[in-house]
């Protein structure tokens, strides 16, 4: 394993420390820090690395406190075995056999299919994470495969798979040269971007409107991107499909295409947005029909415009509508695949996630509710219906990598208590929390500063072409495992290979499939097989770098502005942008029902921190506070109607339960609608710190049942609930 070296000395101290320089692996900015640490190999201090051509020495308040976060007392050090009704400590061999004889025990018996793979956020954002999930998800040959992408993006990946024919090739705001920017349901000030890596992201947006360029948001809240905005528009949860259709509608009607590309589809589109007219939408968005056709033409006539859409979008009921929409406008304003518009990157190492037949959904179907597989997995909302629903194929054991479903999936608490009927259960996680205190075996990876750090999927999202690698910053400790030993052995069980199989014959069989076999392993560069993997995709890329490259550029390499890479890209039959997909298109009859249906009286919605990330950052005493609090966010009108206020709780209800939370009321939201935010909820984790400010579970609100019908992503925008004060009698009428 490669260790950075130390590359400054402090002696006025009297103590020798050593700066390491690594991407810092909390979010999807790809931000390089700058890490000191003391003799004893302390973090002293991280601060942005000012040498990094991409970020350029930004730093967010979650990256400075990385090592705080990396020496948390509260990680797990060693696994933990379920014996006697509890967790104790165990040796890594004793581990790796009771999960061998454990989910062993559920094949023989039952079959493959009876064991589930979840795999969480971090699992697509580390080297072992990214080069194992596919590699597992093949050794076992199970039907039932989970993971977050369907509790968050599996509306872009699906759109981008109709339309271009590769559901990788996700289109992102060329930020640095647009002259229009275009944002909804997105939060970029605070959440650091997302499918779109932008270090900055505020930064960026304010040079946007230095050069004269015009931001505009659309979102129920003004958040702290709406704050920086030319113009910020309210728009009722889960319409955004809604107002779209009106500005192609527009588009259309006014005569104002230019598009660029050859496409498909374009009368077929036209038939689709017939009905949803400005006038037609403006009473049900909430956004006046004036206001949608004047901020269509801003948007046509504009020398370069990009249109940005994401979390408060694509986890809503038309998710995938929506997403469709967001491209169908930039190709018919002329804006895809164009320097200003929105383009596509290249990554640094081979795209190997381009590889396969071409883009399709519903090729399985789950077993309990019919819902159809995408991208090789089914949704997470119906994974407690896979557990409990006796019969052939049920799910009778899981392994989770890297994930919390048990707080994070729709309707979490009906997942929880599913989990805890499982026979088996293995998870790998540094912290028992709401998931793995239900596990029969816990496996925790090392530190962060512990683990070599590439991204490869992050890369397919960035504003700029931009490579990094990061060896690991401190050694691993006798006895403990490195993440992608532990993914490999764990592969090396789902094969049936067992658990005393060497982890290199994981590796071996992964460079195979990559072509690479012998003497040429031998050849590649890199200290363990995890870097000769690398070392093999990066030769293979586009650029033609290697590991040798990376490690000489510990700063990071600058590989140019995006570039155009259509029609090159286009997977589809026809090679073709399909402007009406017919999987989408099928949907939109249920969207036009929209048009008349009377709305709920409030509408929830989740919301991001600036200093916080999902469950993963609640554990941090220095993240506490401020406006990271878990408050249900209700406007003034609303407030005094409903006998609310900053003292008085609300009790909010839904079609699956209620929770009972601290009130902040604000004109930031619009009326009709509430605010929670997503991730807390750790009565049950012992995370001290997380335990304390423990806050409520909005997940114990969204309804499992709903679904994006196309993608099968889970809905947690736009929930229909019931609002009323804690105190009986103190509503108003």
């Amino acid at each position: 394993m490669t260790i950075s070296k130390p590359d400054r000395t402090d002696r006025t101290a009297g103590t020798r420390t050593r700066t390491a320089h690594r991407t810092c692996p909390l979010c999807e900015a790809a931000c390089a820090l700058r890490i000191d640490l003391d003799g004893a190999d302390r973090v002293v201090r991280v601060s942005g690395d000012e040498k990094d051509p991409f970020s350029r020495g930004y730093l967010c308040p979650k990256g400075a406190v990385l090592g705080r976060l990396d020496e948390d007392p509260d990680r797990l050090r060693r696994p933990l075995l379920r014996q006697g009704g509890g967790l104790r400590e165990v040796g890594w061999d004793e581990a790796f056999a009771a999960v061998d004889a454990g989910l062993g025990e559920v094949i023989r018996r039952h079959g493959r299919d009876a064991v589930a793979l979840y795999f969480g956020n971090p699992t697509f954002h580390t080297m072992a994470g990214y080069l194992y999930r596919q590699a597992i998800t093949q050794a076992l040959g199970s039907a039932n495969v989970y993971s977050a992408s369907t509790v968050d993006q599996m509306p872009k990946h699906v759109a981008s798979g109709l339309m271009f024919g590769d559901p990788m090739a996700v289109a992102v705001p060329d930020l640095d040269h647009t002259d229009f920017l275009l944002v909804l349901g997105a939060n970029p000030v605070e959440s650091n971007g997302s499918l779109c890596v932008a270090p900055d992201f505020a930064g960026r947006l304010k040079a946007l409107r230095g050069r004269g360029g015009r931001l505009v948001v659309v979102d129920p809240r003004r958040t702290r991107t709406a704050a920086l905005a030319d113009e910020h528009l309210f728009v009722r949860p889960g319409t955004d499909p809604l107002l779209l259709m009106a500005m192609v509608h527009t588009v259309l009607g006014e005569g104002l295409v230019r598009i660029g590309l050859p496409v498909a589809g374009l009368d077929r589109l036209r038939e689709l947005v017939r009905d949803f007219t400005p006038e037609a939408v403006a009473p049900v968005c909430g956004v006046p029909a004036e206001t949608i056709a004047r901020l269509t033409r801003e948007l046509a006539a504009a020398r370069s415009a990009a249109v940005y859409a994401r979390i408060g979008t694509c986890t809503a009921e038309f998710g995938t509508v929506a997403q469709w929409q967001v491209d169908v406008l930039n190709t018919l304003t002329g804006n895809l695949d164009r320097r200003g518009g929105v383009m596509f990157a290249e990554t640094a190492a081979l795209e190997i996630f381009r590889a396969g037949p071409p883009f399709s959904t519903g090729n399985r179907h789950s077993r309990v509710r019919g819902l159809p597989e995408v991208l090789g997995e089914f949704p997470v909302a119906t994974l407690a219906d896979e557990i409990e629903t006796p019969g052939p194929g049920q799910v009778r054991a899981l392994l989770a990598v890297a994930g919390n479903p048990a707080l994070s999936a729709p309707n979490a608490p009906r997942l929880a208590r599913a989990l805890g009927g499982l026979d088996f259960m293995v998870c790998v996680d540094p912290y028992l929390n709401e998931t793995t205190r239900l596990a029969d075996v816990v496996l925790p990876p090392p530190r962060m500063l512990q683990t070599p750090h590439f991204d490869f999927l992050v890369q397919i999202i960035m504003v700029r072409n931009y490579a990094r690698y990061s060896p690991a910053v401190l050694p691993l400790e006798p006895g403990q495992r490195s993440e992608a030993e532990i993914l490999a052995r764990l592969m090396l069980i789902a094969a049936g290979l067992g658990a005393g199989t060497d982890p290199a014959r994981a590796e071996e069989m992964i460079l195979g499939q990559l072509g690479v076999t012998g003497d040429a392993i031998g050849a590649l560069d890199g200290a363990d097989g995890t870097e000769k993997i690398l070392d093999a995709l990066l030769r293979a890329g586009g650029y033609g770098l290697s590991l040798k490259a990376m490690l000489d550029a510990p700063h990071g390499l600058d590989l140019g502005p995006l570039q155009p890479r259509l029609p090159a890209l286009l997977r589809t039959p026809d090679s073709r942008v399909d402007l009406a997909p017919e999987p989408i298109a099928a949907d939109v009859a249920r969207l036009r029902e929209q048009l008349t249906a009377a709305p709920p009286e409030f509408l929830l919605i989740g919301r991001r921190h600036l200093r916080s990330n999902n469950s993963w950052l609640h554990n941090v005493e220095e993240l506490r506070g401020g406006t990271n609090r878990c408050t249900l966010q209700v406007h003034p009108g609303d407030a005094e109607r409903l006998g609310l206020d900053d003292a008085t709780p609300a009790v909010v209800a839904s079609a699956v339960g209620d929770v009972t939370v601290p009130v902040e009321v604000t004109d930031t939201i619009m009326p009709g609608v509430v605010s929670l935010p997503h991730g807390w909820g750790h009565q049950d984790s012992t995370q001290r710190v997380a335990r304390e400010d423990g806050g409520v579970n909005a997940n114990a609100l969204t309804d499992d049942t709903v679904v994006d019908r196309v993608s099968g992503n889970a809905v947690f925008n736009g929930v229909p609930v019931t609002v009323r004060a804690l105190v009986e009698g103190a509503a108003r009428s």
